[in-house]
């Protein structure tokens, strides 16, 4: 029974930090969008450094496939 609880909450933790970075996603696109629309090239290359680093974490919980 013990296990079944610990799968389950594994579960719930993961699901909720891939909400996270869903979110983390969404803002990271809207300050790309933003410093491209400024010519912000500094900080247009740390967006894109981000929303790799970003991707890189959903591929592992096959995030993309569940949503």
């Amino acid at each position: 029974m013990k296990q079944v609880i610990h799968v389950i909450r594994k579960a719930d933790v993961e699901k909720q930090y891939v909400n996270m970075l869903t979110l983390e996603l969404d803002y990271e696109l809207a300050t790309l969008y933003d410093a491209m629309s400024q010519s912000d090239s500094e900080q247009q290359e740390k967006s894109k450094k981000r929303l790799k680093e970003i991707h890189t974490e959903l591929e592992k919980y096959d995030a993309f496939a569940a949503n």
